[in-house]
């Protein structure tokens, strides 16, 4: 495995489990009201895109064990180029429905690192 894909799937991992921490016991109303637990939600998810689009570049057969890689980068994409249009209904969907099996992929990764 290329020396940076630990690295990478660590800041991946790190940075989901960050918005797990900042996002138990909140609400969707609650992160609607609330401007910096939005914008630290959305700043982790670009680190999360972010070190999975470069992984993806670099250790394309570790990339490929992580379910909806595509869509991620192509969150991480809205969240920085098209963040007028974001909307915070999709954001909590990815937390709710996608959030926690993204964890599980990536620790499973880092544990073969």
């Amino acid at each position: 495995m290329h020396p940076d894909a630990g690295k990478l799937l660590w800041d991946a991992q790190q940075a989901a489990e960050r918005i797990a921490r900042y996002t138990t016991q909140k609400t969707f109303a609650d992160y609607e009201v609330d401007d910096l637990l939005r914008s630290a939600v959305e700043r982790q998810f670009e680190i999360v895109g972010e070190a999975l689009n470069q992984l993806s570049r670099i250790e394309p057969s570790a990339a490929r064990l992580i379910p909806d890689l595509p869509r991620i980068v192509a969150f991480r994409n809205v969240l920085i180029h098209g963040y007028a249009s974001v909307d915070n209904r999709i954001v909590w969907g990815v937390i709710e429905g996608s959030l926690g099996s993204l964890r599980s992929s990536l620790e499973s990764l880092l544990s073969q690192v």
